[in-house]
């Protein structure tokens, strides 16, 4: 059967909700480790820009930071996580069985830099970016893994498979991490004109 035509969204929302959560409960349990970012948390359209990463973005003291979700690819599987190949069109073929989703979570925090002399960032301040990277990394696999199964519409469950997590940067005094994961989608959709596979 065919997929709703907002489940990828709503899953790449579901997705970022997630691991907004995740961060924000990492800032209350690990001393100095900042949330979720206030003001660029959001899906973005195809690859993330290193746009923001600068701390406060308003009056008021807020974490700083970019948390986004895009979608990499989107492909039928009928053994998931593997990419079907087989040929449609033909009599007693079978329908994929799940719109498999890649999903790309991008957190970007601000690296430490040189001085206004020049001078490179002291080992202490690279200790600490080193040590909210390593928290943010850890945060982000458990928000996935502890998370995601609850997001599913049906009583099926989600079919996922975390991928690698790397670190980016520095980049722009932007550094962070790039965390993917696959989902599969139930199809549960009509085709238009009726038709459900």
């Amino acid at each position: 059967m065919a997929v709703k035509p907002l489940a990828v969204h709503d899953l790449a929302e579901d997705v970022l909700a997630c691991v907004c959560v995740a961060l924000d409960q990492a800032a209350v349990d690990v001393p100095d480790q900042p949330g979720c970012p206030e003001c660029r948390s959001c899906l973005v359209p195809g690859q993330v820009a290193f746009d923001s990463c600068e701390d406060p973005c308003g009056p008021t003291p807020q974490t700083g930071g970019q948390l986004s979700v895009s979608i990499a690819r989107v492909f039928p599987s009928t053994s998931f996580p593997n990419e079907d190949r087989e040929v449609r069109g033909l009599r007693g073929c079978t329908p994929p069985t799940l719109l498999a989703v890649e999903l790309v979570v991008t957190l970007l925090r601000c690296a430490p830099g040189p001085t206004d002399e020049g001078c490179p960032p002291t080992c202490d301040e690279l200790t600490a970016a080193a040590r909210i990277l390593s928290v943010d990394l850890v945060t982000v696999y458990n928000a996935l893994l502890c998370c995601l199964p609850d997001t599913a519409p049906t009583p099926r469950g989600r079919r996922y498979v975390i991928g690698a997590s790397k670190t980016i940067g520095p980049e722009g005094g932007c550094v962070g991490l790039e965390q993917r994961v696959t989902v599969g989608l139930y199809g549960c959709y009509t085709c238009p004109g009726g038709d459900a596979s």
